[in-house]
C-alpha cells in the first residue's frame, strides 16, 4: 500500500497537472483544499492557481488569488504578475 504525503510539494503538483490539463476548477478546490489541511501555500502553489484562472478564463478568481497572496504575505514573481495580467488580457479586462 502506498500512501502520499498531503504536503505543499504533492499539492503544487497535481495543481500544475489540472492547469495544464485545462481543469481550473479543479485546480481551485485543490487550492482551497490545503486551507483547510493547513497546508502552506508558495509562490509556487499561487503562480499554478492564478495559472489554471489563466487558461480557464476566470479572470476576476485570478485576481482574488493575488489579493489573497498579498494578504498571506507570500511573495508574488514575475510569472505570478503576467499570469494575472494574461488572464485579465484574454478576458478583454485589461482596463480595471
Amino acid at each position: 500500500e502506498y500512501r502520499v504525503e498531503l504536503d505543499s510539494i504533492s499539492f503544487n503538483g497535481v495543481i500544475s497537472a489540472c492547469e495544464n490539463g485545462a481543469a481550473w476548477a479543479e485546480a481551485l478546490h485543490l487550492f482551497c483544499d490545503m486551507s483547510k489541511r493547513q497546508v502552506q501555500k508558495s509562490t509556487i502553489t499561487y503562480n499554478a492557481a492564478i495559472s489554471s484562472c489563466e487558461k480557464g478564463g476566470q479572470w476576476a478568481m485570478s485576481l482574488h488569488i493575488l489579493r489573497d497572496m498579498a494578504a498571506h504575505r507570500v511573495e508574488a514573481s514575475t510569472i505570478t504578475y503576467n499570469s494575472a495580467m494574461s488572464a485579465c488580457e484574454q478576458s478583454g479586462q485589461w482596463e480595471l
